[in-house]
């Protein structure tokens, strides 16, 4: 199991009036343990008001520069977001998980690929590092970025990727879509939906001649880039999304009728971690693993409880389980029998789900 490490502040810098970026003091024997790819996110935990929180965030930074950089837009009520902007100083220490995720891609410094990039909001951070890493990386290779914002004040990274632009004339386009100002160009104003995404592709760049597709922010953008590229005969394996922040309404409603149709079972339950082991019982068709593992005072890796982030993925080795979301696991990871245990539900009378996998 990964485990958190205590981390100092190396420097905070305002990127825009609600976000700040965070740049990680690791030290040198823990460089190995923190290696990370571009895309890749970190999970922290902290105590807010007697309360501990978990959040993750992406890595904005690129490994070609060895350091550790992650973008944290304050959001309404959010409490890690409102502590990191407004409490967090430069010498503090955070505990912070080692990195994960997969929404990357192999380095090939041989292949001329072109990459498209579709962002909102914070979605940047990652898509930074991917650019940033990409571009340093493939000599050969072009990426053209969508990026959407209210305003201009509201770009983040936006000196960044200014100076990534210059940096590589000719191999980095960027398009600023804003969605509460005005510019010239009409196409460039408001949400994109199908009918931009039609004209983007038949006069910015053809879809026929993108090797990869990148997309981050919320799931509503995400569906409707997913479902457009797909009506254009792209196949999934090309198109790579990181999610931040999912609806719960279809889970919900998966959640209800699971609950009926095994109400009154009970699971044996086996939740093995650290060479340890869990034995518990609890009702079929109800709950989750992760929440009755920590119920049971459980240390288990966790973050956003909403089947995003994957940092509780696990392996069902005996059982079934529903998952009711699975936005943070690839399609292979599933097949091989890897579960959300925050999303999983057991479904039969014995399951063991093992972490150490």
């Amino acid at each position: 199991m990964s485990s958190f490490h205590h981390i100092k502040i190396a420097g905070i810098e305002q990127t825009t009036n609600d976000c700040v970026l965070i740049t990680l003091d690791v030290p040198t024997h823990l460089k190995d343990t923190f290696a990370y790819q571009h895309g890749q996110y970190l999970t922290f935990k902290a105590v807010i008001n007697d309360e501990e929180v978990r959040r993750s965030y992406s890595l904005c930074s690129s490994p070609l520069d060895e350091t550790w950089q992650v973008g944290i837009k304050r959001i309404p009520g959010g409490k890690f977001s409102t502590y990191a902007n407004t409490q967090l100083h430069v010498g503090d220490t955070l505990e912070v998980m080692p990195p994960q995720g997969h929404f990357t891609k192999a380095i090939d410094p041989s292949h001329p690929s072109q990459y498209l990039m579709i962002a909102a909001g914070s979605g940047i951070t990652p898509i930074h590092s991917i650019i940033k890493t990409q571009l340093g990386s493939e000599p050969l290779s072009t990426v053209t970025l969508f990026y959407i914002n209210q305003s201009s004040s509201t770009i983040i990274l936006k000196e960044s990727l200014e100076a990534l632009k210059n940096q590589y004339l000719g191999r980095l386009r960027i398009f600023h879509f804003l969605t509460r100002e005005n510019q010239a160009a009409e196409l460039f104003n408001g949400r994109i939906d199908s009918e931009k995404l039609s004209i983007l592709f038949d006069s910015v760049c053809d879809v026929n001649h993108i090797d990869d597709y990148f997309l981050c922010g919320p799931e509503s953008m995400i569906h409707l880039v997913k479902d457009f590229l797909n009506d254009q005969n792209v196949a999934d394996s090309k198109i790579h999304f990181e999610l931040f922040g999912t609806s719960a309404d279809s889970a919900q409603e998966k959640k209800e009728e699971i609950k009926q149709q095994f109400s009154g079972k009970t699971c044996d339950l086996t939740i093995q971690e650290g060479g340890r082991s869990l034995d518990i019982t609890v009702p079929q068709g109800e709950g989750n693993v992760l929440d009755a593992a920590l119920d049971n005072n459980a240390d288990l890796p966790f973050a956003c409880k909403g089947g995003v982030c994957a940092t509780c993925k696990a392996k069902l080795v005996e059982g079934n389980v529903e998952m009711l979301l699975t936005y943070g696991l690839e399609q292979d990871e599933i097949d091989n029998g890897y579960i959300l245990t925050c999303q999983a539900v057991p479904t039969s009378e014995r399951c063991v789900v093992d972490f150490d996998i």
